[in-house]
């Protein structure tokens, strides 16, 4: 972006100086260029991108993980209003499935379509700064709202042991012994008591005839 700045009169013999200003938005990978587009209602083109992701997209549970990267094609329609971009992003997420808590890699692939204005107005979301479009937050906006809210290795997928912790998966037909109902317990324990008075109690007769 260029700017003309006037200093002084004619009579201190100063012309016009200009003043170009690098904006630090050609710097984002994330930014496009569309100055060939701008206010030429109908023209378009494609334009693909290889983003290496500087900041995870995601949550705790599964995101985008920092260093990653995002693939987008897109096609950049000039409207009447601004820019209009029809995108798709591809990639892969990491994950923890939330039922046997293993690492689990799902692919993304998401599409969106936003119109970047000219006009600071407050109808519109985004807007075309210094001749790009900025992809960054609508990419990152897509990718969270596709993520899998509980995201698990497969749909049958049986979990962990809720007593010993292994996955199920791993290990077809594990079970554990049906435990005592802790209700019935101190019934047992006496049934036991029971048995060995009776023992002591038998005549030597009866134990002779047991044994």
């Amino acid at each position: 972006m260029t700017v003309r700045s006037l200093t002084g009169g004619d009579s201190e013999g100063l012309a016009g100086v200009e003043l170009t200003i690098v904006s630090r938005i050609s710097e984002n990978p994330y930014a496009v260029l569309v100055r060939d587009l701008m206010h030429r209602p109908g023209e378009m083109r494609e334009h693909s991108l290889d983003v290496v992701v500087s900041e995870s997209f995601g949550n705790a549970v599964i995101a985008v993980p920092k260093g990653a990267e995002l693939g987008i094609d897109a096609r950049f329609e000039s409207l009447h209003d601004g820019v209009l971009v029809d995108a798709r992003v591809t990639g892969t997420a990491q994950a923890e499935c939330v039922r046997c808590l293993i690492d689990i890699a799902m692919p993304v692939r998401v599409e969106f379509q936003e119109l970047f204005a000219y006009s600071e107005d407050e109808a519109f979301d985004y807007t075309v700064i210094d001749e790009h479009v900025d992809l960054e937050p609508v990419v990152r906006d897509a990718v969270v709202l596709s993520l899998p809210f509980q995201p698990v290795c497969q749909k049958d997928c049986l979990g962990l042991c809720p007593e010993c912790g292994v996955r199920l998966l791993d290990n077809p037909g594990h079970e554990h012994e049906a435990p005592i109902d802790a209700r019935w317990a101190a019934l047992a324990g006496l049934q036991d008591f029971t048995q060995d008075s009776h023992d002591a109690n038998d005549s030597p007769e009866t134990q002779e005839e047991k044994s």
